[in-house]
């Protein structure tokens, strides 16, 4: 059979793969071929997704309304000064002039300042009063508002003066807070020698070391050095020994008014009988 597309000229001699196709027209052999024309995709190629991974958790979708918005430091500060300035404008304090002082309210702030006790002509003098009996009543009439608004404290005489005092009722909780200083401890030795010259005051520092039984000089001058004892004269014997007797601050530190308030010998002989 005769092909009348194509003249295939083959050596029968030659294998089959070495045999070429011949263009039947010349004009098919001098043809230029047509050049390529370059691709140029209109969008950018599809992203491979990432695999998942099998083993992690299923996260839910995110959902922005719940995110609280991160605020920075100087925000959280601007935030808390207008908080401050607006909580100033609410509660202004009052100012000096817009209290009422009246002479009970002086002597009240008077003993509430002070550290140990007032006098009653210091307070007239401090307070202007007038009279030492107007200080006695308003201290009066402070104690019963004190007592009618259950107060933890009262105004109390204490060593010829006045100054605000917790009630005992208090003594356990304020026993936690008070912190004893250690210069301020007495040894048994330092009680009982304050107590032979708290009795028997004044007196010399032999009579004392007769009735205790031992030398007592290191120790009264120790009391002496805390300030609960001090010198109070000489004595009109041979060699005019000093006199001891004890101070104002002796009568603070035991809340005692004066020597008068001191506990009877027979009570402490016998408590119960005291009681």
């Amino acid at each position: 059979m005769q092909n009348t597309e194509h003249n295939i000229k083959t050596n029968p001699d030659e294998p089959l793969e070495t045999a070429a196709f011949q263009p039947n027209d010349e004009a098919e052999r001098n043809a230029v071929p047509p050049e390529p024309v370059p691709f140029e995709p209109d969008e950018a190629p599809p992203q491979k997704p990432e695999p998942e991974d099998e083993f992690a958790p299923s996260r839910p979708p995110l959902n922005t309304a719940d995110v609280p918005s991160q605020k920075s430091d100087e925000d959280v500060e601007q935030q808390d000064e207008e908080e401050e300035e607006d909580g100033q404008e609410q509660a202004e304090p009052l100012e000096p002039e817009e209290y009422e002082t009246t002479l009970e309210t002086v002597i009240e702030a008077v003993l509430f300042a002070a550290d140990e006790p007032i006098s009653p002509q210091r307070l007239v003098d401090i307070a202007e009063a007038g009279s030492v009996k107007r200080i006695r009543q308003c201290v009066r009439d402070l104690n019963t508002k004190y007592k009618q608004g259950g107060f933890s404290f009262r105004i109390e005489k204490i060593a010829g003066g006045y100054q605000m005092m917790t009630l005992p009722a208090f003594n356990p909780w304020l026993s936690k807070l008070i912190k004893v200083r250690t210069d301020s401890k007495l040894s048994p030795a330092a009680l009982e020698t304050l107590a032979v010259i708290a009795y028997k005051q004044p007196i010399i520092r032999a009579d004392v070391e007769a009735i205790r039984g031992v030398a007592s000089g290191e120790v009264i001058r120790n009391l002496m050095y805390k300030g609960l004892v001090k010198i109070v004269g000489r004595a009109e014997i041979l060699g005019r020994p000093m006199l001891y007797g004890t101070t104002k601050k002796f009568l603070d530190a035991f809340g005692l008014n004066s020597l008068k308030d001191l506990p009877k010998v027979d009570e402490l002989k016998n408590p119960e009988k005291g009681t």
